[in-house]
């Protein structure tokens, strides 16, 4: 199970310990996301980048997986993007996943001064990039500890389940279960049209309250998680705020978890 660490309306330190109070408390991954000015509350509050952040969590944690959930292409060349990835999972120890999406909040884009343009120019740039980050990868010295997972976030089913069936180790979805139900449908038949076998797409989505896209006021985390787990989802995240923390429902999920993989062996 995951946990996204809202980069936001916190101090670092916060972050910091927010990160090694969910590792001791045996979650599996920690996300934070890319973007430059709070997702909720004061859209001018404080608000960290992702990559650096990434790499200082990379030092101050031992055990957990790390990545973006997801990065956006549009800010960074893809080639530099690739070995800011590789230099990360050699900081972490081979425990990166390379989250990448197409991005969406335009007051990023224009306050940074990247090109929007339009949704769709958008996903042909990310289609593009993944083979050229996956190069990179290939050509850097020294390359990556190991093959990196990729996790592609986002559920069109005309372009991003095709390049999810493409490219992506994990798929992060969003939506209720019965729009998942649908998704995953369409994405296997996307991978049956490129030659993929579907079992090799991990499937992740949130359960609440972001990046969840399930009901926002979900008060049973793990409740929601199993509904997932019965449609085939394997990776559950739930958001993480430093202004209203809530370890009980972690530690919930945590716990189901445990009962699920006991269940399994």
């Amino acid at each position: 199970m995951g946990v996204q660490v809202q980069p936001q309306h916190a101090e670092y330190a916060e972050l910091r310990r927010a990160a090694s109070t969910l590792e001791e408390m045996g979650v599996d991954v920690i996300f934070n996301w890319d973007h430059f000015f709070p997702l909720n509350g004061d859209p001018d509050g404080a608000h960290f980048e992702c990559w650096t952040m990434l790499a200082a969590l990379a030092e101050s944690t031992e055990r957990v997986e790390i990545g973006p959930l997801v990065s956006c292409l549009s800010y960074r060349n893809p080639h530099l993007l690739a070995d800011m990835a590789r230099t990360v999972d050699h900081i972490s120890g081979g425990r990166l996943i390379f989250g990448i999406g197409s991005g969406w909040a335009e007051r990023d884009y224009t306050e940074y001064g990247y090109e929007f343009g339009t949704a769709g120019s958008r996903l042909d740039a990310l289609a593009a990039a993944l083979p050229v980050i996956r190069d990179r990868w290939s050509r850097l010295n020294p390359p990556p500890t190991r093959e990196v997972p990729v996790m592609i976030g986002g559920g069109g089913e005309r372009k991003t389940l095709r390049i999810v069936a493409e490219h992506a180790t994990i798929w992060h979805a969003f939506g209720d279960v019965e729009t998942l139900v649908r998704k995953n449908r369409v994405l296997d038949e996307w991978c049956a049209s490129v030659g993929r076998d579907p079992g090799e797409i991990e499937r992740s989505s949130g359960v609440a309250p972001t990046p969840g896209r399930q009901p926002e006021d979900v008060a049973d985390y793990a409740g929601a998680a199993q509904q997932l787990y019965d449609i085939g989802t394997r990776l559950f995240t739930v958001g993480w705020s430093t202004t209203d923390p809530d370890l009980g429902k972690v530690r919930d999920l945590v716990a189901w978890r445990d009962e699920v993989n006991a269940r399994a062996r």
